[in-house]
């Protein structure tokens, strides 16, 4: 990926909308998926769609805990996905200040 290029993977908009979501959160706290999920308002096959993609680029890390009743799945941010949404908004901003010149 070229440095004006923006990530494929961070630049569709559910992914973008989770992506800034989990970075608020500060290192090594999660946020429950159906917390997750109320937030960017997807569906559970929708987000986990979503999640699976982040989750292969190395973006996010998802951890399952507990059973039946107190099962719960914390999403967070790993460091590359950190990176990662750091590079997307350098180069988006980058993109449009250069598309500010242009009239």
């Amino acid at each position: 990926m070229s440095q004006d290029e923006l990530d494929p993977v961070i630049h569709a908009p559910a992914r973008l909308r989770i992506m800034v979501t989990l970075s608020t959160l500060t290192g090594g706290d999660d946020l429950a998926f159906t917390r997750l999920q109320d937030l960017i308002g997807l569906t559970p096959g929708n987000l986990i769609t979503h999640l699976r993609k982040l989750e292969d680029a190395g973006y996010v890390s998802t951890v399952k805990s507990g059973r039946g009743v107190t099962a719960r799945t914390g999403v967070s941010l790993t460091a590359a996905g950190r990176a990662a949404l750091e590079e997307y908004t350098t180069t988006l901003r980058q993109l449009l200040d250069g598309a500010g010149g242009a009239e």
